[in-house]
């Protein structure tokens, strides 16, 4: 059944109403995919849950759809995962931010650093923001998270450790130690935030300046990943070790 994120709030009081669909899910529905009267569907506005619905109109510029019933899943993971990721260029971004998502991440900060070779600069900034945070919608709409993760403007890695109040801190980085996840079976964290370079990795500096700042070193497996392969690799590690202690 196909999913449709809309840009207008919608309520359960709607239930047994019929609404325009937007343009876009409009054109994407009825134009590309060449839907139906009777056809059925998901939507959801990025708030809590989702909607069922049947389309009722069709005509040249729009289409209506009838509102069935109302979901409130949200399938979002059992804690709060945000990460600190430092801009890439290309298609490497748009697949680090579509995995993280589809992984069930939350919010994602944007940031530059010492070996950053994306700087975003005033005038396209909002363009760039806009198309990932698209990004974030469409992997949403594939994978079934109703809560959308925002993409927030970029910030210096130095002011995201300064300011970073999650309960368990990790930055992707080469180090001796492992971190102790049973040291959390009993009380696993709430909120974790992860810290992981672009393309040039971390400089050292800001690995001690993040550990500084209660940064825990993580390294997962005895590879370096590449900074689009990241996120997906730790997110999933994170479901893993809470699944496995909490089974």
């Amino acid at each position: 059944m196909p999913r449709f994120y809309i840009d207008t709030p919608l309520f359960p009081n709607q239930i047994g109403q019929e609404i325009t669909l937007t343009d876009t899910i409009y054109h994407h529905w009825c134009k590309v995919l060449r839907a139906k009267n009777g056809d059925t569907g998901i939507l959801f506005d990025g708030n809590s849950g989702e909607y069922a619905v049947y389309l009722t109109e069709i005509d040249k510029k729009q289409a209506k759809v009838f509102i069935k019933d109302f979901n409130p899943i949200n399938r979002t993971p059992p804690f709060i995962a945000n990460i600190g990721l430092v801009m890439s260029r290309g298609d490497r971004m748009d697949y680090a931010i579509q995995k993280a998502c589809e992984m069930g991440v939350s919010r994602i900060q944007l940031l530059t650093s010492e070996r950053c070779q994306e700087h975003l600069k005033y005038e396209r900034d909002k363009k760039k923001i806009t198309h990932w945070q698209g990004v974030a919608i469409a992997a949403c709409e594939q994978c079934g998270m109703n809560l959308i993760p925002e993409i927030l403007p970029p910030i210096a890695l130095t002011e995201f450790v300064e300011h970073c109040q999650d309960e368990l801190k990790l930055v992707l980085a080469l180090s001796d130690g492992q971190v102790d996840f049973g040291a959390y079976q009993d009380n696993f964290p709430k909120t974790i935030s992860l810290l992981i370079g672009g393309e040039g990795g971390l400089s050292p500096n800001e690995i001690e300046l993040a550990r500084s700042h209660g940064f825990l070193p993580w390294t997962i497996g005895e590879r370096v990943l590449r900074t689009e392969t990241a996120p997906v690799v730790a997110l999933t590690a994170l479901h893993t070790i809470w699944d496995i202690y909490h089974k």
